[in-house]
């Protein structure tokens, strides 16, 4: 698995009008230029937007990704988490996750008050 290929044809296809062209006329044949594994070809043909969240894709990248087949930003989102729940935590990058997704990292408190206000 190269993260990187992912991201640079996601990257590539977001930013050239010319690779969406060849991308939405023949998905499978887009993403053969790029060296990826058969479970990366697949998610980025389905698009599986939580499987792309789970091997690691730059939210900022794929969120383009996602505009670009006529995901709503809500759809997105939950997408997101859906790839969690199925497929497990990020597995690398800067979203890679060290703890479970059910694990509390840093409790919420209610804010001090503060003394001698009224």
């Amino acid at each position: 698995m190269s993260l990187y290929a992912v991201q640079k044809f996601l990257f590539e296809l977001n930013r050239s009008e010319e690779m969406q062209n060849r991308y939405t006329a023949d998905r499978q044949a887009e993403v053969a230029r790029f060296n990826l594994t058969d479970d990366e070809i697949k998610a980025l043909v389905t698009p599986d937007i939580g499987k792309l969240f789970h091997l690691g894709v730059n939210g900022q990248i794929l969120m383009h990704f996602a505009a670009f087949h006529q995901i709503d930003w809500q759809d997105y989102l939950q997408r997101m988490r859906d790839g969690i729940a199925e497929y497990g935590p990020v597995r690398e990058g800067v979203y890679a996750m060290t703890t479970r997704p059910d694990e509390v990292v840093a409790p919420v408190h209610d804010p001090p008050t503060l003394k001698g206000s009224h």
